[in-house]
């Protein structure tokens, strides 16, 4: 399909209704020029009733009619159509013109006043003036009354009126031209600074990831430069968090990889199985250690703020995800020497993804298992709390200070002088679990010594978090 062109698609929306406007004009234009010329011709027939007015008299006691040369000459105008006259003596005889030439239907019609009316005659509609005249014969001082009429066809009416809308619509066609014309350059002219725009935005280069200027372009084209500039803002954060990802793997993977090819070529010039087997140990712990970092870095990079992650969400109850999690991780805490428990009867509904808030809280029992250490216990608690899905991870292990505590949702971060196996990436991927589900987390000392973890849930998220 050819692009829609915006002039082409103006100049459509415009001249459709301009030509609508203009049918609509010619109609009225029409009657008005119909009025006119009946008005004109109107008052040609009353000039000429007045001029046979004028040639009436009673001589002799009868009525002479002396058509006049005015009136004879205005007959003879109306080449295009036909005129008829007739004088009748009001309830006596016909004294010229054509006998059967109609008379109005009332006959009260004041004296010396015009009456126009249209009658069909002989086949077709002609306008008649007809005038009631009172004739004096001073000799004998008597009155009489006649009816004088005039008629005439419509042809020149209606030429006349052809010729009126005629000229209205070839001046409203030159308008409406002009006005094509004039929208058209505006439009023209109007679109210039969203050229330059496109020429701008063209002539970037790959790698050139700075906002637009708008200051130099109209206020109806500056929000879409904002929304350019947003999303030029989101393609630089996505970038810059995928090279971050490329650097966060060359770092986990970095130090696993060296060790694992000194284990490996320490394992090749050994001759005791034995020993082959324990080094080779050794390197399966430091490949699950790195499987381990890879997918915690893969599950960080899916869960960042700009990538654009579809999450669904249903009603789930947060106890039940806790004690299920923490019955997985029992095993893990009995080899480790650390008494795993779990409170929570009641359930705890939210809206969240089930699977995300797994991972959630089993990267909290795994850090609490971590930096508690043996002997110690770590205590998983869900609860309903004022409007709340309430979930907790206790420990009574060394703790975190509280100087440090804003800074272990950081990539890669580490307490100073732990000796804790692990890469840093534990609490961030829960920190951003919690943001997809507007969840608040608290950091805080467990009685007695240790870290309480507090993670608030909404039980009803207003809108989705995600990108």
């Amino acid at each position: 399909m050819r692009p829609r062109s915006l002039r082409r698609y103006l100049t459509v929306c415009l001249l459709v209704p301009l030509l609508g406007l203009l049918s609509i004009d010619a109609v009225l234009t029409y009657h008005r020029a119909r009025q006119s010329a009946d008005a004109a011709f109107d008052r040609s027939l009353f000039t000429s009733n007045k001029a046979m007015v004028e040639g009436i008299s009673i001589q002799n006691g009868q009525i002479v009619v002396d058509i006049p040369y005015l009136a004879l000459e205005m007959f003879e105008s109306n080449a295009a159509g036909r005129v008829y006259y007739r004088v009748v003596e009001e309830g006596g005889a016909e004294l010229t013109g054509y006998k059967d030439l109609p008379l109005p239907r009332r006959r009260d019609q004041a004296y010396y006043k015009p009456l126009f009316y249209d009658a069909d005659y002989q086949g077709d509609t002609i306008r008649i003036a007809a005038t009631r005249q009172r004739v004096h014969d001073v000799a004998t001082a008597q009155t009489r009354t006649v009816w004088v009429l005039t008629g005439e066809t419509p042809e020149s009416r209606r030429e006349l009126a052809r010729q009126i809308l005629i000229g209205a619509i070839i001046q409203d066609l030159l308008l409406v031209a002009l006005s094509l014309g004039i929208v058209l350059i505006a439009v023209s002219v109007g679109l210039r600074p969203l050229r330059r725009l496109s020429n701008k935005v063209k002539d970037k280069d790959a790698d050139d990831l700075q906002p637009l200027d708008a200051t130099e372009l109209p206020s109806e084209l500056k929000p879409l430069v904002e929304a350019m500039n947003q999303y030029i803002a989101r393609i630089e954060r996505i970038l810059n968090d995928r090279g971050r990802f490329f650097a966060d793997a060359a770092h986990q993977l970095k130090t696993p990889l060296a060790v694992l090819q000194a284990k490996v070529e320490l394992a090749l010039r050994e001759d005791d199985l034995p020993t082959v087997k324990r080094q080779m140990a050794e390197t399966l712990d430091t490949v699950r250690h790195a499987s381990r970092g890879v997918k915690q870095l893969l599950s960080l990079s899916r869960l960042a703020p700009d990538h654009f992650l579809v999450v669904t969400y249903s009603d789930v109850d947060l106890t039940a995800v806790a004690r299920d999690v923490a019955l997985d991780w029992a095993p893990v805490a009995r080899r480790s020497g650390v008494d795993l428990g779990f409170e929570g009867g009641e359930p705890a509904r939210l809206s969240g993804r089930p699977e995300l808030l797994q991972e959630l809280v089993g990267n909290l029992i795994d850090n609490a298992i971590r930096y508690a250490g043996p002997g110690r216990m770590v205590t998983v608690r869900s609860m309903p709390v004022d409007g709340h899905a309430r979930l907790q991870v206790i420990d009574n292990g060394p703790g975190i200070p509280e100087e440090e505590r804003d800074k272990v949702f950081r990539r890669f971060y580490r307490i100073s002088g732990t000796q804790v196996e692990g890469s840093g990436l534990g609490l961030g991927i829960v920190h951003e679990i919690a943001r997809l589900h507007d969840a608040l987390i608290a950091l805080s000392h467990t009685p007695g010594g240790g870290l309480t973890v507090t993670v608030d849930f909404p039980v009803e998220r207003v809108a989705p978090s995600s990108s």
